[in-house]
């Protein structure tokens, strides 16, 4: 999942975007309310970690502007407030889900991973293909019965490819999907992922690379 992180105080936040990327996920940050307008407009984004009290551009803005221009993604709202009324005026104005600080980090990953089922077109937790068996709850693959142990990237790298159900999956798709926006767009990220994830995966070789498109399940 790609996640966009909103909070203005830069240590909370290289903390929160460290651990949710050590939790699998592609997480971008913004500083302020108008950069975090700005992001949603470049990228897709499953789900937003908002802080309210923004600099530039107020939370409560940035919430309804997300709400209103990007309907399909979640926002998560943080706020240093845990009164009733400000749940209650931060639900009326879009958010999905709010947290307040501080919050132990396990349930802030476990919102998220809630709110990223919600933004997606309801999907099986088990996706089979052929003879490939992802278990998205618990992390497994199998192949014919057999398990293969695949890093987070591995992981979810197959899940998109699982995802598309034999359509093309583009290197800029996977870049968006499985990285961030702080990942060089000429990496060899994927090609190295991509080529552990095949040999992992054994023979015959499942996924396909079509050239000059990007790859095929």
């Amino acid at each position: 999942m790609r996640v966009l992180l909103v909070e203005d105080h830069d240590v909370l936040a290289d903390t929160i975007a460290t651990g949710l990327r050590r939790e699998g996920m592609a997480v971008d940050v913004s500083s302020d309310g108008q950069h975090a307008i700005d992001s949603t407009s470049e990228h897709a984004y499953d789900v937003v970690v908002l802080d309210r009290d923004l600099p530039l551009v107020h939370g409560d803005d940035v919430c309804r502007h997300i709400s209103s221009e990007h309907p399909g993604t979640r926002i998560l709202m943080l706020t240093a407030s845990d009164l009733v009324a400000d749940r209650v005026q931060g639900l009326s104005i879009g958010a999905d889900d709010y947290l307040a600080k501080p919050f132990a980090f396990a349930e802030l990953v476990a919102r998220v991973r809630a709110l990223a089922r919600r933004s997606r077109v309801a999907a099986p937790p088990t996706i089979t293909r052929g003879g490939l068996t992802l278990d998205t709850g618990r992390h497994l693959v199998e192949r014919d019965g057999r398990a293969i142990e695949l890093t987070r990237k591995e992981f979810n790298l197959l899940e998109e490819l699982m995802r598309a159900d034999g359509a093309v999956v583009s290197h800029e798709e996977l870049l968006t999907r499985v990285w961030d926006a702080s990942i060089d767009p000429l990496t060899n990220a994927i090609r190295v992922t991509m080529m552990t994830l095949r040999r992992k995966l054994g023979e015959p070789a499942v996924i396909e690379t079509v050239l000059g498109a990007g790859y095929r399940l």
